[in-house]
């Protein structure tokens, strides 16, 4: 199950563009790597979490996830937009104001929603589990999908804390804010819009 195929696809969908990826990069900007830290790990966790249970019952979830994905794009493409308004309203970096970074429960339980971790989840437990998998083999798929999963991601909370620097001037950090608040709410949109063509 340690082979490359499945670390080089993890690895892929882990640092391509996505909302997790988006808010990371946005977090670092508003609040620096550190207190980006619980966000980075509450994703990194709950995928793992997500793979060991999607894996270990994937005939369940397969039998309910076609009745189930109306309401997981409802409630995710919700969560992305109400993530924009907040993006949009961020404060200054280190102002002490209202803004705080979303944190590990919240990011592991965001997994839950989000089309694209549903995607690369079912994909990984398809194509990655030999026929037959136990629960055994699915906690170590789990483990190894958090762990390649982590140091993806954690480009992007990086790439923002770096670029913090370059937006200490208000008007730039809110256009960066709005700017990432879009790019938010457009995935939610472009989500919804592929749901109904599909439906």
């Amino acid at each position: 199950m340690l082979d490359l195929p499945l670390m080089t696809y993890v690895a892929t969908m882990s640092v391509t563009p996505g909302p997790n990826n988006l808010m990371l990069a946005a977090s670092g900007v508003n609040f620096g790597f550190r207190r980006t830290l619980p966000h980075m790990l509450g994703i990194s966790t709950g995928h793992g979490v997500q793979v060991l249970l999607v894996g270990g019952a994937l005939a369940w979830v397969m039998t309910w996830l076609d009745a189930l994905r109306p309401l997981l794009v409802a409630a995710g493409c919700s969560y992305l937009l109400w993530l924009a308004w907040r993006q949009a309203h961020a404060g200054q970096p280190g102002a002490g104001g209202q803004g705080r970074p979303l944190g590990f429960i919240g990011a592991a339980l965001f997994q839950w929603v989000t089309p694209k971790g549903w995607m690369m989840v079912l994909n990984v437990a398809i194509l990655f589990l030999p026929r037959g998998a136990g629960w055994d083999a699915a906690f170590l798929l789990a483990v190894l999908c958090a762990l390649v999963n982590l140091p993806c991601i954690a480009l992007w909370a990086v790439a923002g804390d770096r670029l913090r620097f370059r937006l200490r001037e208000p008007r730039a950090l809110a256009l960066f804010n709005y700017g990432m608040a879009a790019l938010l709410a457009a995935t939610a949109l472009w989500i919804l819009v592929d749901e109904l063509r599909m439906a």
